[in-house]
């Protein structure tokens, strides 16, 4: 019977190149079974030297959804973003969003993954980056933004058992403070700009903030551009280049010879 597994791949020295989709069975089923567990398919064999990741649905945290939720989960997330910066022939990556948002905690630490990666990277919003997922995606070396798509900024709230104290306000506030403070210092967008699309009344129907669409969020310097997938692979594969090393022809050193 055939068995699917997350399998990290060993490099020259052991260290993990990149975790993939491996299948025992190959064809139509393990490719099946590829998209059913991780939302997407095999990597090809070829190895190609960007790797694509996607953060769809919902953003679950430390509390698992309920079954018929479209969820990213981040213990999927971040190892896999581990691998991939240990990886010797990843040289860069492609995220590609589309989620209503989730767990505070949780998309905060998958955006500061993705900020302290030392290879390029680049986010593209499709569909909408709602919530916690503006933070994501203004976390990479460049965003860009569908024209259609659309970025959701509101205040924080909480689920669950809320304690009536000042504490309570205070803890928000705080919690509210660490995602402002990083979508500003990783965007063109001023501090006092982003409070005011989070807090203006009137622009969603039962909620404050702002629905922010492809071009506006280019204009308010919260994405980098508008544009989809080819836009992001050619700013990628800009990134990349500029980032190599410029190796000598043929293996000769550098420098004058006589």
């Amino acid at each position: 019977m055939d068995t699917f597994e997350d399998i990290r791949l060993t490099g020259e020295e052991g260290t993990p190149d990149v975790i993939k989709p491996e299948t025992a069975g190959e064809g139509l089923e393990g490719q099946a079974a590829a998209v059913k567990e991780y939302g997407q398919t095999t990597v090809p064999a070829s190895d190609p030297d960007i790797f694509c990741m996607t953060i769809i649905g919902q953003i679950e945290g430390h509390f698992v959804l309920p079954p018929h939720n479209k969820t990213t989960k981040y213990e999927h997330i971040i190892p896999q973003l581990v691998a991939a910066e240990q990886s010797k022939g990843i040289k860069g990556l492609l995220i590609i969003l589309n989620t209503v948002g989730g767990d505070v905690e949780a998309g905060l630490a998958i955006a500061e993954m993705i900020a302290s990666l030392s290879k390029p990277t680049v986010t593209v919003v499709i569909g909408g980056g709602h919530s916690i997922g503006v933070p994501i995606a203004v976390a990479a070396s460049h965003s860009i933004i569908a024209e259609s798509a659309t970025m959701t900024i509101h205040p924080i709230r909480m689920n669950g058992l809320v304690i009536g104290v000042p504490q309570t306000f205070e803890y928000m506030e705080r919690m509210q403070e660490r995602m402002v403070k990083f979508v500003t210092s990783h965007s063109r967008i001023s501090e006092q700009q982003f409070k005011d699309l989070m807090f203006k009344t009137g622009e969603l129907n039962r909620d404050i903030g702002t629905a922010v669409g492809g071009y506006d969020a280019v204009k308010y310097g919260l994405m980098d551009e508008v544009g989809g997938i080819g836009v992001a692979m050619q700013r990628l594969n800009a990134l990349i280049a500029k980032a190599s090393p410029v190796l000598p022809v043929n293996g000769a050193p550098g420098g004058l010879t006589q």
